[in-house]
């Protein structure tokens, strides 16, 4: 028997053995009880975490040129006064 068909046929078999235990009921109750309790948990995916964290990279490098233009415009303010 060549290895590929025989880690095939394992794998068959021991699907057929979980399809007829009280495991697949187990793992399908735990699945349902872990999907209600992160239902009740604020959790957002994993895409909506990234598009947020780039959204914040954007606003952050926005607010660096803002402080940045605002420091120019004081000190030209500045500089204006003591001329006057």
């Amino acid at each position: 028997m060549e290895t590929k068909q025989f880690f095939d046929d394992l794998q068959a078999k021991l699907g057929k053995v979980l399809d007829e235990s009280p495991a697949k009921d187990i793992e399908k109750n735990v699945k349902a009880l872990l999907t209600q309790g992160f239902a009740k948990l604020d959790l957002v995916t994993r895409e909506e975490f990234d598009a947020q964290a780039l959204q914040l990279t954007n606003i952050r490098a926005r607010l660096d040129k803002l402080e940045k233009r605002i420091e120019e415009l004081e000190a030209q303010l500045r500089q204006a006064q003591v001329r006057h």
